[in-house]
């Protein structure tokens, strides 16, 4: 075990302050990956995203992290692989696909282009189609099976909660790497059994993954907002739980993607009150958690 993260997990006499710095410093010696939306306040997904914006917010958080997510490849989005890549990071690229097959096929092309010029080393196509219902599982195993012919060299896979990797199994066979979202919140799990509840998650997504490579591709916990049953928001349980991940993940070896970078106020019309806190920067780009 790793001594660099693994003694900095949370113990129940950890004050405020205790929190704090240890969130700091996981921070500051760099985590995994972490998801990334560049939007400012009054933006959302509809505004178009220009590359000095994306350099301007990604220079925030490149001392901290080794790999960055991002969701989309349209509206400017296409961008932030060539722009992460320039930073020396690595790219987890999403490929935002839903109902509207037109926009989804314009998501595709421009992906595909994206990741012959070599900005991208994993590509996403697709997060939480399924949970969503938006298209069928025949129509999603499609364009995964069309992006895997169209980049040999790629490794190919598709974002889900972890339960439907259980309930698709055709799906998780069709991924080249297994990316699960595990939200113990979500699911009202109090604080204090998150994190053991999250690893369960992961488990049992490579239990179906059959050897194959599973990331965790978006975890957090917000510091702010409207309880969901027994998961309170709170700086304090935001902290726990992202401190007792990284401990977890340096321990196991297991890759996480933090949800997430900037808090976002666009969100909280999907997700109410709670959708707007749960970056580890706020949406001025200030880091939440200094001692």
């Amino acid at each position: 075990m790793s001594s660099r993260i693994s003694h900095l997990s949370y113990h129940n006499g950890d004050g405020l302050i205790e929190l704090k710095k240890k969130t700091r410093q996981i921070v500051d010696n760099k985590i995994h990956g972490i998801s990334f939306s560049p939007y400012i306040d009054g933006q959302g997904p509809g505004s178009e995203i220009s590359e000095a914006q994306i350099h301007e917010r990604l220079k925030i958080i490149v001392p901290h992290v080794n790999w960055v997510r991002s969701f989309s490849c349209t509206e400017g989005h296409e961008n932030i692989p060539k722009i992460a890549k320039e930073y020396g990071l690595k790219t987890m690229v999403g490929v935002w696909i839903d109902h509207d097959k037109e926009k989804n096929e314009i998501e595709f092309i421009n992906a595909i282009e994206v990741a012959k010029a070599g900005h991208v080393d994993v590509l996403a196509i697709g997060n939480e189609v399924l949970l969503r219902g938006d298209l069928s599982e025949d129509d999603l195993i499609d364009y995964i099976n069309r992006a895997k012919e169209a980049l040999p060299n790629v490794e190919v896979g598709y974002v889900d909660a972890y339960f439907l990797f259980e309930n698709h199994p055709r799906v998780t066979d069709a991924c080249q790497v297994v990316m699960t979202n595990c939200y113990p919140f979500w699911e009202g799990c109090p604080a204090d059994f998150a994190v053991p509840y999250m690893k369960e998650m992961y488990h049992r997504a490579m239990k179906v993954g059959n050897g194959k490579r599973v990331i965790v591709s978006e975890t957090g916990w917000p510091n702010q907002g409207v309880a969901e049953r027994g998961a309170i928001p709170s700086e304090m349980n935001a902290m726990k739980y992202f401190i007792d991940t990284f401990a977890w993940a340096e321990e196991e070896n297991i890759e996480v993607f933090y949800f997430s970078s900037f808090d976002e106020a666009w969100k909280v019309e999907d997700e109410g009150a709670v959708g707007a806190y749960w970056g580890l920067w706020d949406k001025d780009g200030n880091f939440k958690y200094n001692a």
